[in-house]
């Protein structure tokens, strides 16, 4: 039996579905039992793990609050044994606020209000919220625990307030979404704290995909003595205790591997193989987000599969190959539609990629519709001669083949994948209606070059995508000879403007001073802008970037600005 110097908490990292009271009340009641049953004295949620993280404008209707109420209450009810830190949203005469709340034996003992509301990138919890301004510290057997929520914990003032209240171990409930580089600074902000106030840090995060977010988990301790530690792995849900031991240095924070619980219904990526170089490991990290981008979109929505037009191209072969390690081959159905201009290589390497990854594949050529549309068309463009850079036929390829994609997922009720990546996205390189089309896409914050180091790294981990996709140049293929260069810039310099431009914010002239061409800088700025329009009526998908095309990046569509 622990002593009074010792205290398990059981970390439950967890992947709510936002919305969906029932399903998570039973996920949080189904972990209490299980921490309890391995001796924890207290079990920790992630932020708003009751309605799930973002829960959006859900938070607006009164009836939605009321359900949360009710469900709030039967968990609460259901307590005994063992105290519960779990977030919620709670009605108080204030306003709504982001919570986390102490339930102990049938009843809520203490509640904590989130002081720091974030209104950037991809939050806006301002809309929503009040803020908090009050500390919270709880007694648990015979220790004082501070409770802070996610964006707390980014800034100095809370957990200072929480160790001037007595707190002498902090807890953080997160609902902390993935992107590139995210994890180092959480460490990094969560040894501040730590060195700050001189308490250990508790951060739990929760799991899965959301619309464009993916969260990763990487539950961790970090105290002074040892820094951070991990408890539970990315990308898997589960949990596992954590030993709180108060000694004469100080309070130490001992994760326990031996209580660690995957769950065999949660999110159990396979590609999961640590590689020997950090860009290999971040390689293996965002394909695994992608993954289960595509993986939660799929099953929360209750899409019985994927379908996709696979070209013989770079961006189609690594969707292909996303889809089935998210979904299963039985899942993924490929498309090839050639025309004129499809070289033979392209429907050979469709159809050898299909066999590679034993999927259900059509071949349906688009000539006849494209000539179909083209003879309709004759009368009215009898007057409209055809004008330098005009691409309405190359449009109309594009096009017939998203009719038919769309036609086969109104049949088979399968989510169409749109497989564009950010670099073209930037760009406008993209037909609306045409290979825009679909539901969800999952390239669509993943730049070329990562795309073709993405498809690389998958391949060492076993053939997927044949090599000849990888090291031929990229087409299009909608007019004779036709490759990506011929109208952008060689990728590697494109996606350096564009991680400049987008993500960073840079002006034209900052970029031109690291050494780029000026024209060709103010050519791909106004292309960016110019784009915004089709961005606006591009599908979701998974952000994995600091600033993604979608929720975190608001730009208009009229504008008199002109960034060059």
């Amino acid at each position: 039996m622990a002593s009074a110097d010792d205290l398990p908490l059981a970390l439950a990292q967890i992947n709510p579905i936002v919305g969906g009271l029932d399903t998570n009340r039973h996920l949080i009641e189904d972990a209490i039992e299980q921490a309890r049953a391995a001796g924890a004295r207290a079990v920790v949620f992630p932020e708003l793990a009751l309605t799930g993280y973002p829960p959006e404008d859900l938070l607006l209707r009164p009836a939605f609050l009321r359900a949360v109420e009710q469900s709030l209450t039967a968990i609460t009810r259901s307590v005994a044994g063992i105290d519960v830190i779990l977030g919620a949203p709670v009605t108080t005469e204030q306003g709504l606020v982001n919570a986390a709340l102490c339930l102990r034996d049938g009843r809520e003992i203490a509640r904590y209000a989130k002081q720091v509301l974030p209104n950037y990138s991809v939050f806006d919890e301002q809309r929503y919220f009040v803020a908090g301004n009050q500390a919270c510290v709880v007694e648990l057997a015979g220790w004082r625990i501070g409770l802070t929520v996610c964006e707390d914990i980014w800034q100095p003032a809370p957990a200072a307030a929480a160790q001037a209240a007595g707190a002498e171990l902090i807890l953080n409930l997160n609902a902390s979404p993935y992107h590139r580089g995210k994890a180092e600074e959480r460490l990094q902000v969560v040894g501040a704290r730590v060195a700050e106030t001189g308490c250990p840090v508790v951060y739990v995060n929760q799991v899965g995909g959301q619309d464009e977010l993916v969260f990763d988990g990487r539950s961790f301790v970090h105290d002074a003595a040892h820094g951070a530690r991990a408890v539970l792995p990315a990308w898997a849900t589960g949990y596992a205790l954590v030993q709180a031991r108060r000694g004469p240095s100080g309070i130490e924070l001992r994760p326990r591997p031996e209580t660690m619980h995957l769950s065999a219904c949660g999110i159990r990526p396979t590609l999961t193989d640590p590689g020997p170089e950090p860009d290999e490991a971040d390689a293996r990290d965002l394909y695994q987000a992608l993954m289960i981008g595509i993986r939660d979109y799929v099953s929360k929505n209750g899409f019985p599969g994927v379908l996709l037009g696979l070209s013989g191209g770079i961006d189609s072969g690594l969707t292909a190959a996303l889809a089935v390690d998210a979904l299963g081959p039985a899942a993924v159905t490929a498309v090839m539609m050639p025309y004129r201009y499809t070289a033979s290589m392209s429907i050979e390497d469709a159809e050898a990629q299909a066999r590679l990854l034993g999927i259900e594949y059509h071949e349906i050529a688009i000539e006849p519709m494209v000539q179909g549309f083209l003879e309709g068309l004759s009368p009215a463009f009898a007057d409209m001669p055809a004008h330098a850079g005009d691409v309405t036929e190359e449009n109309l390829q594009s096009r017939a083949r998203g009719v038919l994609l769309m036609a086969l997922s109104n049949r088979s009720g399968k989510l169409l994948l749109a497989t564009g990546n950010k670099s073209e996205m930037a760009v406008g390189y993209s037909t609306l209606y045409g290979d825009m089309n679909g539901g969800f896409a999952p390239l669509k914050d993943v730049s070329k070059q990562w795309v073709y180091r993405l498809a690389r790294w998958r391949n060492t981990r076993g053939a997927a995508i044949p090599e000849r996709v990888i090291e031929r140049p990229p087409s299009a293929e909608l007019a004779p000879g036709q490759q990506d260069s011929d109208s952008l810039p060689p990728y590697e310099v494109l996606d350096a403007i564009l991680e400049a431009f987008v993500e960073q914010e840079r002006s034209v002239e900052e970029i031109v001073a690291d050494g780029f061409d000026h024209a060709t800088v103010e050519r791909i700025a106004r292309l960016v802008f110019r784009a915004e329009y089709k961005r606006r009526q591009a599908p979701p998908g998974v952000r994995v970037s600091r600033r993604a095309f979608g929720r975190d990046r608001r730009y208009p569509i009229t504008s008199g600005y002109r960034p060059d």
